[in-house]
């Protein structure tokens, strides 16, 4: 028989329809895909898979559940239902020697499957490091030849070369991901990029390492990729209630990042592999028709009757616009300011601020794994840490197992510390985020800054650090000698290019944070045996882990509260934290821009 899709006018129809497809529906192992109204979101495609319901609409779960399974068919019916036999998911444990023999890990799945012939494919990979015996767990399904395997595909690209434009503000993730989706929906991104291409950010890049000079518009934040270009590659996000994570992943390995990124429980591609992928995605935009412009810094908005009419960049141009995805990034100080003064609505935002931890790899591994050499069967290993102390939570943040500690200023004047991994991170030393969220309360001395008080409390602590410093030099402290109070007499090796400057940490530092970081030091020292160590240090400071700002918008149509067809995006709005979510939050934005210009057609 044909096959069609079929739109459903509401969930009551639905349910008619589907009992009455119930004598076609032979085989319990089904997928069904049924669209309801309302645009073409992920969240309106609803997918039935061995009768549990992956995406739930109300009642049709009941009937999901009752479809019966009496046997198995591959033929292809009416409605848009598609029969075929499903893989056995299986999940077996693995020590770290058997897991270097790949081929010998499938046949293990096949032998359990009662398959010898059979298609393996992974679905997860975790690392389980709690007890005295590391072990991975995977999970695995196992196809019989022959047999049509479910694949999650990538975007659906078209050419949109003369299609109704959409202005986006940041070649970072969100902006990235965002003009791909727009391109999918069959409108053309125009992204405006105040930073240079990724081959021409590196030089600035590495100017700033060796000769510590902060070129404002080329950095470690700004330029292609934004700060996700150098951010180490992790992608953590896994929820799907953010939106199609899989679509995500599968463009990214169509971009050259590894397959692994699909199963890993914690994926992760590599600093030194990601220019190339951003390069990849941006070739993808313009291939389709879209545009990528670069060193075109929005520096105004022209608002009239509540819309933006046109953006004002660098050179004096202007651009007449009919929607703007501003998406620029958390460390866009500039813009913040420029809506401030435009009298757009923006807002203060809890942020966390400290310091980076930087141990040597080998004692991370020794305190993780509980032996003394890991071996080659397991990988560099990682922390993630929290305690309460006086009412707040001092954590870890971005941890790079083999990385190194990088500068991440944005302007001259100040030092931000940040951290990186290679792919294979396979460096000396494990840096991490060590913070203290901070709200309202720290930030009462910038009041009269407004909603800007945030950005201005941030902003005052990397300039003390450079103050203490006098250069792009990060002032540091060896662990002990800051929980005693002491300057360190000297420093250790370290991976901070722009070198370090031994100086009591705690003077770039609120006081209040110094305090909470100093005690939840010395709980994990009793905790976890070695990390309390005069070989670690904390280097200062640690302050882009978030937006200081937000900047409102609907939760509904995502349009800014009071200009419709501004739709702020991503993690320099305070709608994300990382690669991923940014991503994410770029794709919902590109629908929602749709789905405003259909209700204005």
């Amino acid at each position: 028989m044909r096959s069609e899709t079929v739109v459903i006018g509401n969930k009551e129809v639905g349910i008619k329809l589907l009992l009455e497809l119930q004598e076609i529906l032979e085989c319990a192992k089904i997928i069904a895909k049924v669209q309801f109204p309302g645009g073409t979101n992920p969240a309106d495609y609803h997918f039935f898979h061995k009768g549990k319901i992956r995406k739930i609409a109300g009642d049709l779960r009941e009937i999901a559940q009752k479809w019966g399974g009496k046997g198995l068919c591959k033929e292809k019916a009416s409605f848009g239902v598609y029969f075929c036999a499903m893989p056995k998911t299986i999940q077996l444990k693995f020590t770290p020697a058997e897991m270097g023999d790949e081929a010998g890990v499938n046949r293990r799945f096949c032998v359990e499957a009662k398959d010898s012939s059979g298609v393996v494919v992974w679905k997860k990979k975790s690392l389980d490091a709690r007890g005295r015996q590391p072990y991975f767990l995977v999970t695995a399904d196992v196809y019989a030849p022959g047999e049509e395997q479910v694949i999650e595909a990538g975007f659906q690209l078209r050419d949109v070369t003369g299609s109704k434009e959409v202005h986006v503000i940041g070649a970072g993730p969100a902006g990235l991901y965002c003009a791909l989706e727009l391109i999918e929906l069959g409108l053309k991104p125009v992204v405006l990029e105040r930073g240079k291409a990724v081959k021409e950010r590196r030089r600035d890049l590495a100017v700033m390492n060796r000769e510590k000079v902060v070129n404002a518009e080329s950095n470690y934040c700004f330029g292609e990729g934004g700060a996700g270009t150098y951010s180490d590659g992790k992608l953590y996000t896994r929820s799907n209630k953010r939106g199609p994570v899989q679509k995500v992943l599968q463009s990214l390995v169509d971009h050259g990042a590894p397959e692994a990124i699909k199963y890993e429980a914690h994926p992760h591609i590599g600093t030194n592999k990601l220019p190339q992928l951003v390069e990849g995605l941006r070739k993808t935009i313009e291939d389709c028709g879209g545009e990528v412009r670069f060193n075109q810094r929005v520096d105004g908005l022209t608002i009239v009757g509540g819309k933006v009419k046109s953006l004002l960049l660098n050179g004096g141009e202007s651009l007449t616009v009919e929607a703007v995805v501003l998406a620029t990034g958390h460390s866009a100080r500039d813009i913040f300011e420029m809506l401030d003064r435009s009298g757009v609505a923006i807002e203060a935002k809890p942020f966390a601020i400290g310091v980076r931890l930087e141990h040597p790899q080998a004692l991370i591994d020794q305190i993780q794994y509980k032996c003394e050499f890991r071996g080659d069967g397991l990988p560099p290993s990682s922390y993630s840490l929290v305690e309460q102390i006086q009412g707040r939570g001092v954590f870890s943040f971005c941890m790079c197992p083999g990385g190194i500690i990088a500068p991440a200023a944005t302007a001259p004047g100040e030092v931000v510390v940040n951290g990186w991994s290679p792919s294979k991170r396979n460096g000396k030393f494990a840096n991490s985020g060590y913070v203290v969220t901070v709200d309202d309360r720290d930030f009462s001395l910038f009041d009269k800054a407004g909603a800007l008080r945030a950005l201005r409390y941030q902003q005052h602590w990397e300039q003390r650090a450079f103050q203490v410093t006098g250069s792009l030099s990060a002032p540091a402290q060896r662990m002990e000698d800051f929980i005693q109070g002491k300057v360190s007499a000297n420093l250790p090796e370290n991976s901070y290019l722009p070198g370090l400057i031994s100086a009591n940490v705690g003077d770039v530092l609120s006081e209040n944070i110094h305090r909470r970081i100093r005690e939840s030091l010395v709980v994990l020292g009793k905790k976890m045996k070695g990390f309390r160590t005069n070989e670690a240090i904390l280097v200062g400071v640690e302050s882009r882990t978030s937006s200081p700002v937000r900047i409102p918008r609907l939760s509904d149509s995502l349009q800014h509260t009071s200009i419709g067809n501004l739709f702020p995006c991503g993690e320099g709005a305070g709608y994300a934290g990382g690669i991923m979510s940014a991503a994410l939050d770029g794709m919902r934005v590109a629908n929602a821009v749709l789905a405003v210009f259909e209700q204005v057609r």
